[in-house]
């Protein structure tokens, strides 16, 4: 007969707890419908809308993800929160219609991987071949935002897409930071049997030192873009590509070794450009674009354009110089930095530098990334 002592030293009944892992599954479900029915009513409050965008509030969401990072004990990860919350905030907003999100194609690139991280994946993924053709859709509303990705952590920055904003209207609505994890991606069993990987020429940079160290006799093929190297490597037998997790469940493919990037702090950032300027979200930047153009001359125009900011003690976190495209040697000044054009302190620097500037616009003030 069992003592006390070894009752307490049972192991616990698996039993009671699948049937308490059953309730607790029940309670989740009611509680995640019972969230939609709400959305359904924030629709209904504000009127007969045509589609999501219409009460898509990207500043409203910033706030609640922030709320469950600050709520969160484990033993969950703050970034596995975040991802499921995203995904039932998604699939809430998605009951009429999905959001239109543009972004880089093909499918299967890093692009479709930030789309997903932002916006979860009840939405309609647009692929375009091109920055420019993100852009104009998103100003026709064709889509409702354009994902485009902006600066590297070791490429740098993103000239075409700072480009675009010299003549586009439209206001950068998020911003999304993308850990950079490149796979060894095909449809083969074993590395002995890769003759040759096709992918894009800076993820074959990347990952140079790990295929010198574990595959020095492969052929390397530079393609267009990583997805293009997947589908050459799911059509084709020795063949295997590089790429995100997203490129593998696209073109079928096996992930044959994971986390093949020699840098393991490469990063990119994108921004989600839509067609209305945010409300304060509490923790936000703010972009501009500016130019001293005739205003000013010799040494220290840079150093006087930018005085209010460091006269107000706001923080500057990003700046680029960019040809104006209005004359020879003019350049324009593309800033990001720390808090809402529309709250104190910046409100009152932004002020003083238009009144220093040829060219003043906020391009967007907005949530910073969150996880």
């Amino acid at each position: 007969m069992a003592s006390g002592k070894d009752k307490q030293a049972d192991p616990l009944d698996l039993g009671a707890i699948r049937e308490r892992i059953n309730q607790v599954d029940t309670e989740i479900q009611s509680l995640i419908n019972e969230r939609a029915r709400y959305a359904q009513k924030v629709g209904v409050a504000k009127g007969e809308l045509g589609s999501a965008v219409d009460y898509y509030r990207p500043e409203r969401e910033a706030e609640v993800l922030r709320a469950v990072l600050e709520r969160n004990e484990g033993p969950l990860r703050d970034e596995e929160m975040l991802r499921l919350f995203r995904e039932i905030m998604s699939a809430c907003l998605a009951q009429q219609e999905p959001l239109k999100i543009g972004f880089l194609g093909p499918e299967g690139t890093f692009t479709q991987t930030a789309v997903f991280k932002h916006f979860g994946h009840s939405v309609r993924a647009l692929p375009y071949h091109t920055i420019d053709e993100i852009f104009q859709e998103v100003e026709s509303g064709a889509a409702d935002f354009g994902v485009v990705p902006i600066e590297n952590s070791t490429e740098g920055s993103v000239n075409n897409t700072l480009d675009m904003f010299l003549t586009s209207p439209l206001k950068i609505a998020g911003e999304i930071e993308l850990r950079i994890e490149q796979h060894l991606l095909g449809a083969m069993q074993g590395l002995e049997n890769i003759e040759r990987i096709c992918a894009h020429e800076q993820s074959l940079a990347q990952c140079r030192g790990w295929l010198r160290e574990y595959l020095p006799h492969v052929e390397l093929i530079g393609m267009s873009s990583n997805a293009a190297g997947a589908r050459r490597a799911r059509d084709e037998a020795g063949t295997a590509a590089i790429g995100p997790e997203v490129a593998a469940d696209v073109y079928d493919l096996e992930i044959l070794v994971s986390g093949i990037e020699d840098r393991s702090d490469n990063s990119t950032r994108f921004l989600v450009v839509g067609r209305e300027l945010l409300t304060p979200s509490g923790n936000d930047k703010t972009t501009l674009l500016v130019s001293t153009g005739d205003t000013a001359e010799g040494a220290g125009v840079l150093h006087s354009l930018l005085q209010p900011l460091a006269t107000h003690n706001v923080v500057m976190t990003f700046i680029e110089s960019r040809p104006s495209r209005r004359k020879n040697w003019d350049y324009v000044f593309f800033i990001d930095i720390d808090g809402h054009a529309e709250e104190a302190p910046v409100v009152d620097a932004l002020a003083e530098l238009e009144k220093e500037s040829s060219l003043f616009r906020v391009l967007g003030a907005y949530p910073k990334a969150i996880g």
